[in-house]
């Protein structure tokens, strides 16, 4: 899955441009605003010159009310234009988040294996965070500064165009450091980011492993790691405050001197009578109103820059392309599925280790309802060889065939349809109990779960908590023993009802009782279904139909239990080393 946009800028575009209506209604509460602002000059000049110059009470109290008529307006246009920029901001940064996160979800295993699920949270939530900011405020201030230093400067033109003069010169010397810092700004902003990914991605390592951390003592050396993150987010986010810090200050500098100018020439025109105090009070206003625009401006630059670099890094999420490609030409299984598996010459090399095989011109035949043990060293590729059949990599070359049809010429949710699997250490979600087995299928009703888990010898103690199976789970199933992780992850799969089974060691690291609750629960499941089991225990291994022998990436032996103990010396040694206990028993 690729991304559809081939710069930041058509990222931002593609996610702004559906609200084009809610847009306008910003853009004309700002026109608004930035009117009403800009007539407040004319105001003052009326109030002088007509009102307070005249001497004449109803002079002056009409152009006080109009005065404020102007203010209510402002205040109006303000609260509009305040309403819809934010909406804007908030309704962007939830439509770019749904979006990076719908395009990751595709992405195949192995993308988050070299890029930290914990950085790339940082990223949809922070820099998502200061795009929103951007979006729903600085980027109007800057749209509305801009036009009101475009407004000043004509009304500036109309009122006195020998001191609008003094101003322009000011123009080019503003624009001169804005275009010197703003480079270095947007570079320090993107690298400040990385910096404060970091800091997140490391609290959440810690936090998640609290265990581990405490177990070893280990929390001085973590406090001194955090530190040495923070303060490297620190000496960047100051780099950047005092690049912005230089082209505020010199903005400030250039713009008062100019103003300061403009009043000594101004000055001398109303004393010598060339202009009355009302121009010159307005034109002092228009000229602040300028020089505060042209200020606002050069500071909104930093934030742009910034929510620049925090756009590049996900877009960079989002041109990231998965591996893992559907064929144009994808083919229906014929239902009801076997669940016969072919593989036939299969290789696969890791792309971290391109010249060592996980899987070496493997070849297997899985019958439809068998059950076949797959044994061996770590690292002979049996987990590997569940990752490739459910397509979470590609293999380099061979194929594997289900029911007679190769799995790259069938679409990912219907080749995943096929396959359940339970792993040793089962992946339960933060949610409910309820929730977590629905995950094999979110439409099962409340009695199908229930059904699955009494199959799943899970039901009796589910029934045992205070809300059943509406009790709530920490994450990663916290507040459940590893048995009680296993019969619900038994349940999700039972409830799946998928043809063909995975188990990758589902019961290796569980005690005595737990391994005999979950072995009968795994009996019910592999009932009429294929099923691979990655076995370290013999009770598993004696009931397989089959047992294969995977030693460095090819399958060295394939037969019974008796039959591998007579023939083939690893499985022999395999077995004195793993099984020895049981062997006596």
């Amino acid at each position: 899955m690729t991304s559809n946009t081939s710069s930041p800028a058509s990222l931002a575009w593609a996610i702004v441009s559906p609200y084009r209506r809610q847009i306008i209604y910003g853009l004309l509460a700002l026109l608004v605003t930035s009117t009403a602002m800009l007539s407040i000059g004319q105001g003052i000049r009326l109030l002088i010159d007509q009102g307070i110059a005249t001497a004449s009470t109803v002079q002056l109290r009409f152009y006080v009310f109009l005065f404020i008529g102007i203010a209510v307006i402002l205040a109006a246009g303000t609260f509009t234009r305040y309403y819809w920029v934010s909406w804007l901001g908030e309704r962007v940064v939830a439509d770019l988040r749904e979006r990076v996160f719908n395009h990751l979800i595709d992405l195949h295993p192995g993308f988050f294996e070299h890029n930290r699920s914990l950085e790339i949270q940082s990223r949809i939530t922070t820099d998502t965070t200061l795009i929103q900011s951007v979006v729903g405020s600085s980027l109007s201030m800057a749209l509305r500064n801009l036009i009101m230093f475009l407004g000043g400067l004509i009304w500036l033109f109309i009122t006195n165009a020998k001191l609008t003069a003094i101003v322009l010169v000011s123009v080019p010397l503003v624009v001169t450091p804005i275009l010197l810092f703003g480079r270095r700004v947007r570079g320090l902003s993107k690298h400040s980011q990385d910096k404060v990914a970091d800091v997140g991605s490391y609290v959440g390592e810690i936090l998640g492993n609290i265990k581990t951390v405490q177990a070893y003592n280990h929390q001085e050396e973590d406090k001194a790691k955090f530190k040495t993150f923070v303060e490297t987010a620190f000496r960047v986010a100051i780099q950047r405050n005092v690049q912005r810090g230089f082209l505020i200050v010199a903005v400030i500098i250039l713009v008062l001197s100019a103003v300061g100018v403009m009043l000594w020439v101004g000055g001398v025109d109303v004393i010598n009578g060339a202009i009355s105090g009302g121009e010159l009070a307005a034109f002092v206003f228009y000229s602040v109103i300028v020089g505060s625009a042209v200020a606002s401006i050069s500071e909104v630059i930093g934030e742009l820059q910034r929510a620049a670099g925090a756009t590049q890094r996900l877009f960079e999420l989002l041109q990231s392309t998965s591996e893992i490609i559907e064929a144009p030409d994808t083919k229906p299984l014929t239902l009801p599925l076997q669940g016969a598996i072919s593989i036939q010459s299969l290789s696969f090399h890791y792309p971290s280790r391109p010249d060592e095989p996980a899987i070496d011109q493997l070849s297997l035949e899985i019958h439809p309802g068998e059950t076949l043990a797959l044994v061996g060293p770590s690292g002979a590729g049996k987990s590997t060889l569940f990752d490739l059949l459910l397509r979470f990599y590609e293999s380099n070359t061979g194929a594997i065939l289900l029911d007679g049809v190769n799995i790259k010429n069938l679409p990912l949710k219907t080749l995943r349809k096929c396959f359940a699997i339970v792993t040793q250490s089962p992946s339960l979600f933060y949610g409910t109990i309820l929730e977590n087995i629905r995950y094999g299928n979110p439409t099962a009703t409340l009695q199908q779960v229930e059904q699955v888990a009494k199959a799943a010898h899970a039901h009796d103690f589910i029934s045992e908590f205070p809300h059943g199976y509406d009790t709530r789970l920490g994450d990663g199933g916290i507040g459940l023993s590893g048995g009680q992780k296993q019969r619900i992850a038994i349940a999700r799969a039972l409830l799946a009802d998928s043809p063909i089974l995975l188990l990758d060691e589902a019961t290796s690291a569980l005690d005595a009782q737990s391994e005999f609750l979950v072995q009968q629960a795994l009996d019910t499941l592999m009932q009429g279904r294929t099923t691979l089991v990655i076995a370290h225990r013999l009770a598993t291994v004696k009931n397989a139909d089959r047992i294969a022998v995977l030693n460095k990436g090819h399958i060295e032996a394939i037969g019974s239990h008796k039959e591998l103990l007579e023939n083939n010396e690893l499985y022999r040694r395999l077995s004195s080393l793993q099984f020895k206990a049981q062997e006596e028993l």
